[in-house]
């Protein structure tokens, strides 16, 4: 289970926090022909290697960059404008998925946990898995209903929707671990207050609906990670 914790840890940030927004354009554009799809898939090999930390895990690694590459360039080739939300869902699913068997592979039999170690790796993962991964999943899967803007003023912060977000999902995280459930309906209903206030006087339904999906998945992504973290340690 913890090496499952540990590549699964190497992958949010090779995918996420260690991936620009402009490797991502110059490989969409160039695809195969783009140097950056191979530092791409090289910082996963060295990550993964790095976060196992055993010399014998080069052959996995070198199978994980592999198969990593190939599902990136299925992507790269058969994704559309349109269909980008659903080629970004598969391509994760199937990257989770190469991860699992990758790491049945290399242990060949169930790992018992071992202790704080072990749920240092848990916590890492599960608080980097509800930043800026669980941000862009939250924005891909929404991205169908994005309502127009029918005005271009923006009194709000740069990136402030964004940063409460992450800011709300690490509470309910803590709050999870530490075992005050009932801060979490505070924490949804201090925000219902000051949000949902200001999209009334707004008298948008569409933005309404918008924001309240958004709000839904981002507090039960989070209750999904911290209840699977707090299980396992």
């Amino acid at each position: 289970m913890i090496i499952l914790i540990k590549l699964l840890l190497a992958h949010l940030l090779g995918d996420f926090i260690l991936q620009p927004n402009s490797w991502v354009a110059h490989k969409e554009l160039k695809k195969e022909k783009s140097i950056y799809l191979y530092f791409h898939v090289a910082i996963h090999g060295v990550l993964a290697w790095i976060f196992i930390g055993n010399a014998n895990f080069a052959g996995f690694a070198l199978l994980l960059m592999i198969v990593h590459g190939f599902i990136d360039y299925v992507k790269l080739y058969f994704q559309k404008t349109k269909t980008r939300r659903i080629w970004f869902i598969t391509d994760q699913l199937a990257h989770v998925l190469s991860i699992m068997g990758i790491a049945l592979l290399y242990e060949k039999k169930p790992l018992a946990f071992n202790g704080f170690i072990d749920e240092f790796w848990i916590i890492i993962t599960a608080i980097l898995l509800l930043t800026k991964p669980t941000s862009i999943c939250i924005k891909n899967i929404i991205s169908i209903w994005t309502p127009e803007n029918k005005n271009n003023k923006d009194h709000s912060l740069a990136n402030a929707g964004n940063s409460i977000g992450i800011l709300e999902r690490l509470f309910v995280l803590c709050f999870i671990l530490t075992g005050h459930f009932e801060a979490i309906g505070f924490l949804l209903a201090a925000k219902s207050i000051f949000r949902f206030g200001d999209l009334k006087e707004a008298k948008d339904r569409k933005l309404t609906e918008y924001v309240l999906i958004g709000t839904l998945l981002s507090f039960g992504i989070a209750l999904v990670v911290g209840l699977a973290a707090q299980h396992l340690i």
